[in-house]
């Protein structure tokens, strides 16, 4: 295993957000030539330092722990589960949320796209899919994706397949991971060399479009993350929550039981 000096994975951050060593020395306050003299080892960063670069270089709170572990620092963040009574009122705000949502989905996904929570909403469509995907970790990738779970469902699947494609390209892209990599060759890869144009039913979204119950919802999403995370579980997170995209589909959800 390749032990790397903080100052190598400095540099490797700063390559990769493709940022010069005079731009970062702007944005953080400080020389270019301190910037150079850290990343060639010759000037020890202060932890201190180490989190500014990081900051500026808009390194995931997971890696900035590598970070300073490179330096000779202890770790600053720690990795909870939701369930840990610390993150008691991140979780609480997390089940109001979904709570707040329904009667439509919303689905709480780690970095690796694994299924953390759901709202009541999403029960139905879980029901139609094989029970071994419903099996902990539950993949929303793979989930979506899969002739057993939802892709037969999904009338535009092409167009969702292009959407996962790429998010998870952007994810790789900011922060690499392995795991997410072997995710993203298995269901994803390789790209289509003649991809369809997206069947968008109007300018603003592309809409997800499944057919359930003899009747077709169109459906779009949003993300939400937390601002200034101090945890890497609850930096690592997000909410997707799904509104209906026309008045038939709304109804499917509102109508009565």
């Amino acid at each position: 295993m390749t032990v790397y000096t903080v100052g190598e994975l400095l540099r490797h951050w700063r390559q990769r957000r493709g940022i010069s060593q005079l731009d970062l020395s702007i944005a953080a306050d400080i020389s270019a030539r301190h910037v150079s003299l850290v990343e060639t080892g010759k000037s020890r960063p202060s932890a201190t330092m180490i989190l500014r670069l990081a900051d500026h270089l808009h390194v995931p709170l997971r890696d900035r722990n590598r970070l300073l572990l490179a330096g000779g620092f202890a770790p600053r963040y720690a990795e909870r589960p939701l369930a840990d009574n610390a993150l008691s009122a991140v979780s609480d705000a997390i089940h109001r949320v979904l709570r707040a949502h329904e009667p439509y989905p919303a689905v709480v996904f780690d970095r690796r796209w694994n299924i953390v929570m759901t709202n009541r909403a999403v029960d139905p469509f879980f029901a139609r899919v094989a029970p071994d995907l419903l099996r902990p970790p539950v993949n929303l990738v793979r989930l979506g994706l899969d002739p057993r779970g939802f892709a037969p469902m999904v009338v535009n699947l092409a167009d969702v397949r292009a959407v996962f494609r790429a998010r998870i390209s952007r994810q790789l892209a900011a922060a690499p991971d392995p795991e997410l990599t072997a995710l993203y060759e298995e269901l994803l890869a390789p790209e289509p060399e003649n991809p369809p144009g997206p069947r968008v039913e109007n300018d603003v979204v592309i809409p997800m479009i499944i057919r359930i119950g003899g009747r077709e919802l169109r459906l779009f999403s949003t993300i939400t993350t937390f601002g200034t995370p101090m945890d890497i579980t609850v930096d690592e997170i997000a909410i997707e929550s799904y509104y209906p995209a026309d008045a038939e589909s709304a109804a499917y959800f509102t109508r009565d039981p």
